[in-house]
């Protein structure tokens, strides 16, 4: 790898985008690590303070050349965009202005001064609801997205493919599944969050009276929605290996991997979880379902482990569990 790689980490001060910045900066051969961020749902806090930081939208094609030509940026990591189920049939046309146009945007200023490298944060709501007889869900499986956000997420997808063809990119996409978990340092602080591992530490710590399940009568072993949960130190290590990985030239110079575990839990088996580690006892209410959400989403994460020779290592759910309430306490104890 070129000890002189310079990588701009679009919403860098998100979730998922902080976890793997930290990873990046700590990278022997990476010398520059840009974020970009609009502080829309991001922290600035959250960005680690060896990265460079500019606060501004992947939708502002000045503030992408400025990055651009005084940082040589030569690859790039995408995490900025709108990614809430429920808003989205809300508001599709706001996920398609943010999600669709902002990749145009990036390979815009790619092609402008000469970047190369291309890793998209995507989702496996692209898959929709698999058929009955898809137990795992292979990267070849036919997309179709159930919502305006896997919608989006599959546009900018398609275009990112169009642009390697064209333009001689390489691209890595990566699908993930559930995101949960935290590090000491670091976690989900997203205030009001929809994502059930977080919203079941809030209520362990008091932030909520109850959590709501929205859904018992799907298809699954209790009736709840079963989901592929991935500890976010995890995922933002298939980023990191997805990164050596197109600046050694292996491969096609356009893959997409899932990113999660292979075998999946259900909502309630979730909240039973994060009582025990938490030994909190809180009410769960039943609710009807949500539009756009599906019954089962689970990886089948063989590719990447193969092509990336990705390991994980916190693959426990109540290690996932007990890391997110630990942190959400620490961030309640801190007075947030």
């Amino acid at each position: 790898m070129n000890s002189e790689i310079s990588v701009l980490v679009t919403g860098g001060a998100g979730y998922i985008g902080s976890h793997t910045v930290s990873q990046l900066c700590a990278h022997p051969k990476i010398a520059r690590v840009i974020v970009l961020d609009d502080l829309s749902t991001g922290f600035r806090e959250a960005v680690d303070s060896r990265a460079e930081f500019v606060q501004g939208s992947v939708l502002d094609s000045k503030i992408l050349d400025y990055i651009f030509s005084r940082y040589q940026v030569s690859a790039v990591v995408h995490f900025a965009a709108k990614l809430v189920v429920p808003e989205s049939v809300i508001e599709p046309v706001l996920y398609y202005e943010n999600n669709v146009m902002g990749m145009i945007q990036l390979i815009k200023a790619m092609r402008r001064f000469g970047a190369r490298y291309f890793i998209f944060s995507s989702t496996a709501a692209v898959y929709g609801n698999p058929p009955p007889h898809v137990t795992l869900i292979g990267e070849n499986e036919s997309p179709n997205p159930l919502n305006p956000y896997g919608w989006s997420k599959l546009m900018a997808e398609q275009i990112l493919k169009d642009a390697v063809s064209a333009y001689g990119f390489a691209a890595v996409v990566l699908r993930y599944f559930n995101v949960a978990g935290a590090t000491e340092s670091n976690g989900q602080r997203t205030r009001h969050a929809t994502h059930l591992i977080k919203v079941a530490a809030q209520a362990a710590v008091g932030k909520r009276s109850f959590v709501e399940i929205f859904g018992s009568d799907y298809p699954t072993k209790d009736g709840t929605g079963v989901r592929d949960y991935i500890h976010v130190e995890d995922l933002a290590r298939a980023h990191i290996l997805s990164l050596e990985y197109l600046l050694a030239g292996h491969g096609s110079s356009y893959e997409v991997f899932n990113c999660g575990y292979g075998y999946g839990h259900s909502v309630i088996e979730v909240l039973e979880a994060m009582k025990r580690v938490s030994g909190v006892n809180f009410e769960m209410r039943m609710s009807g379902r949500r539009p756009g959400d599906a019954a089962c989403l689970v990886a089948d994460p063989e590719k990447i482990r193969k092509t990336l020779g990705w390991r994980p290592q916190f693959q426990d759910l109540e290690g996932i569990c007990r890391s997110a309430y630990l942190w959400e306490k620490k961030w309640s104890e801190n007075g947030i």
